[in-house]
């Protein structure tokens, strides 16, 4: 089978080479290879389930965790992992609830990047909405009427909160970088739009919250951290929820103690994967909630990058670059691996 392997930390932007055995030169600093004749994985317990995967999504962790930056540090070698969906290829003697054949999504904590793995049968949920759900619903119990800032609104996290919010009846606002995508946040009828290219964040939104009548922001949905956290800190009611959910900016904000305590702030670090340890009937609740939506047509996946594992550079790139709109997909199924990049 076809499989990214990951040797070694580095710049996953590099061109892929075909083998690390192969590789010299220039070609040696890439940290990742094609594998095309990794052994299929066997089943390796009565309950594990083999899926023959179609899709799997690349996510910002995923190029933090090649570069050595991000907090799961899995030992080298190792094939990289994201939420994915494809088909049961064969099940163990003890399973029950599912058969060959079987459509299925889930994620999994190392080896999506490759064309089957294995899984025991307590499978979780997709990454962007699964994690965008349990912040907003379970940890900052999001209601009607309230009002929601999202920042970094046009990645997979924020995407996903920004049409969360509106299913959830709050009055949603959004900051991106980018007229392609404050234009999309705008199509998806998101009450505010900003623009932190070209406008002043804070100012922007005061001006709408007082257009509005209202008080200020209730839960600050952040995915970017530094500068900017720190800013729209002062946007903030009494009471406020803030979700600390990465920082992509690269710097971690500083959020004063004294003032969260003058304001009785409550903040909410999430750390979505942990939950599969800790509290997994959470997630099971979650995966119900959001398929329920999808199957409403109340929230929808937008994928703005696709390619073939020769191509993962390049997806790579689009993320690092910030020039995806919600999701990035590696396509396994080659009739319908074009690439959109």
């Amino acid at each position: 089978m076809e499989a990214l392997f990951c040797p070694k930390l580095g710049d996953p932007t590099v061109s892929v080479s075909s083998s690390p055995s192969s590789a010299t030169g220039l070609e040696n600093a890439n940290p990742i290879f094609l594998l095309k004749n990794h052994p299929i994985p066997e089943l390796d317990s009565p309950t594990a389930v083999r899926v023959r995967i179609k899709a799997t999504s690349l996510n910002y962790a995923n190029y933090l965790q090649i570069l050595g930056k991000y907090q799961e540090k899995p030992p080298l070698p190792f094939i990289p992992r994201s939420d994915y969906s494809g088909f049961v290829d064969a099940i163990g003697p003890k399973v029950s609830n599912f058969k060959v054949g079987d459509a299925v999504c889930s994620f999994h904590g190392l080896g999506s990047f490759a064309e089957f793995t294995v899984v025991v049968t307590a499978g979780a949920i997709p990454v962007t909405f699964g994690t965008s759900h349990v912040a907003l619903v379970h940890r900052a119990r999001l209601t009607s009427g309230q009002v929601l800032l999202v920042l970094g609104a046009a990645g997979g996290v924020g995407l996903a909160a920004v049409q969360i919010g509106k299913v959830c009846g709050a009055i949603v606002i959004a900051v991106a970088r980018g007229t392609e995508k404050v234009q999309f946040l705008k199509s998806l009828g998101v009450d505010h739009v900003v623009d932190g290219d070209h406008k002043n964040v804070t100012q922007s939104v005061k001006d709408f919250l007082k257009g509005r009548k209202l008080k200020g922001i209730d839960v600050l949905y952040d995915p970017v951290g530094g500068k900017l956290t720190e800013d729209t800190l002062r946007l903030l009611n009494w009471g406020a929820n803030i979700l600390v959910m990465g920082f992509a900016s690269g710097e971690v904000p500083v959020i004063p103690a004294n003032i969260a305590l003058v304001m009785n702030w409550t903040v909410h670090g999430l750390y979505w994967s942990s939950y599969k340890i800790h509290q997994p009937a959470v997630l099971e609740d979650s995966l119900r909630e959001i398929l329920s939506w999808i199957a409403r047509g109340l929230i929808t996946v937008h994928m703005s990058h696709s390619c073939c594992l020769s191509e993962v550079n390049l997806a790579f790139s689009a993320i690092r670059d910030r020039k995806a709109i919600g999701k990035i997909v590696i396509v396994f199924d080659e009739r319908n691996a074009r690439s959109k990049l």
